[in-house]
């Protein structure tokens, strides 16, 4: 699908010469995390130093990059907007507002910044991919459904991008627990474009939860030479890899993991990494070498201004291998966030502290010590910064520490609570049994 949005409709620019087709198609490119857009935004903002399309491109790219490396470029084209667009509250100058709050590490505001804009401008595709990303790392579920909803009556399938919109709130549905819709907007948009990683990703998410395992192996096989591409290739291997694990196929998940994982450098790439290790781990499978290379990648990486969510996954590689020192390190910088007040604002940030010291008891074998650290924040595991399948790995986490601390009715409770949720999941059948 070729993407060829209007001024009137995406982005009013001061002059019809900021829409060359090259922008034209880094969008496109953007919406699909096809290439790699950043480096060719870098390239044509090289030729177009004062383009305002080019400068917003970049922002949105890097916050919704979420890569610290690249705060440099964010600052630049930030400065370059507020210095190129005169007009206070024009369309361009907001964008730039948003994303110079998300600079200042406020990621609330920049929210709440793009939020506004797509009120004003529905059609603003960059403000709403952008918002749509930040909702789900701020764990704004109801957001990440309705803020789609609140500008779906603009868009049509003649308009360009309409099925990345469509996907996106596929994904709010899907979760905020409304499969059945979420898989018909996804299918929707695949109508539109067959080849949208993004609209598969969520038809993966649903079968995931609902215990469709065999179905979801099928359709990323069928599928694969469409996304095997693109920015969702490693995640939606981890999905087949959950797939293979739920049918007690650990050897296959492995499998998965050594041939489109194990390989991966970008810090969400490394996060599915270590998800994948941490669930082989609470089944007691021999993983070899592999956690301690993957423990090597994240101590190259640094941690000032990692989300939570990705320290919490490189705490399971550095607990995982009894890395103490790179451990003692994000241990000491949580106790000084904490006494900065800079932990206090999110529930993902209040979680952080228990939840690397839970990590940390299970792999030196203190259960319940893991137990305990677990139960002070079980009322806000579902708002980790991931979807409801990759928080649900602290909840895997809180049943097998359960298990092995003998504490049966804390995890005859757990068992029950996840069964409700996934009633046709195989992985639930098989905790049931173990109770049993």
């Amino acid at each position: 699908m070729t993407i060829r949005p209007q001024p009137a409709e995406f982005l009013y620019a001061e002059r019809v010469t900021d829409l060359p087709a090259r922008f034209e198609n880094i969008l496109g490119a953007f919406l699909v995390g096809r290439g790699n857009p950043l480096h060719d935004v870098d390239l044509a903002l090289a030729d177009h130093p004062e383009s305002i399309l080019g400068h917003c491109l970049r922002m949105a790219l890097i916050v919704r990059g979420d890569d610290a490396a690249h705060l440099s470029r964010l600052a630049e084209s930030v400065t370059a907007i507020e210095t190129i667009c005169r007009e206070a509250d024009g369309q361009a100058r907001r964008h730039a507002l948003a994303a110079r709050a998300w600079l200042d590490g406020d990621h609330a505001l920049a929210v709440e910044r793009y939020g506004a804009i797509i009120v004003d401008f529905p059609r603003d595709i960059l403000a709403l991919a952008v918002a749509h990303t930040l909702d789900f790392r701020l764990g704004l579920r109801h957001m990440l459904r309705d803020r789609v909803a609140q500008v779906l009556p603009e868009w049509n399938p003649a308009t360009p991008g309409y099925a990345s919109v469509l996907a996106m709130y596929a994904f709010g549905l899907e979760e905020n627990g409304q499969y059945r819709r979420a898989e018909k907007m996804a299918r929707r948009a695949l109508e539109i474009d067959p080849r949208h990683p993004a609209a598969m990703h969520v038809i993966v998410h649903v079968m995931e939860m609902q215990g469709r395992g065999r179905e979801g192996l099928e359709f990323l096989a069928a599928n694969e030479s469409a996304w095997i591409d693109t920015s969702f290739a490693v995640h939606l291997a981890w999905h087949r890899a959950l797939f293979h694990l739920d049918a007690e196929d650990a050897p296959s998940a492995l499998a998965v993991y050594d041939a489109q994982i194990a390989t991966s450098r970008a810090v969400s790439e490394l996060a599915d990494a270590s998800a994948l290790l941490w669930r082989l781990q609470l089944r007691n499978v021999h993983v070899g070498g592999r956690w301690s290379r993957l423990a090597d990648l994240w101590e190259r990486r640094g941690f000032a201004a990692a989300r939570p969510f990705y320290i919490a996954h490189a705490m399971m590689a550095f607990a995982a291998t009894g890395r103490a020192a790179p451990a003692r390190r994000i241990f000491d910088q949580l106790r000084d966030a904490v006494a900065s007040g800079a932990l206090a604002s999110h529930p993902e940030q209040s979680l952080i502290v228990p939840l690397c010291e839970a990590l940390f008891a299970f792999a030196r074998g203190d259960y319940t010590s893991c137990v305990r650290r677990l139960e002070v924040v079980r009322h806000i595991m579902h708002e980790c910064g991931g979807s409801h399948a990759q928080c649900d790995l602290l909840q895997l986490t809180f049943v097998e520490a359960a298990l092995r601390a003998n504490k049966a009715n804390l995890a005859r409770a757990l068992v029950a609570e996840r069964t409700a949720e996934r009633p046709f999941s195989r992985l639930n059948r098989r905790l049931q049994r173990r109770l049993a």
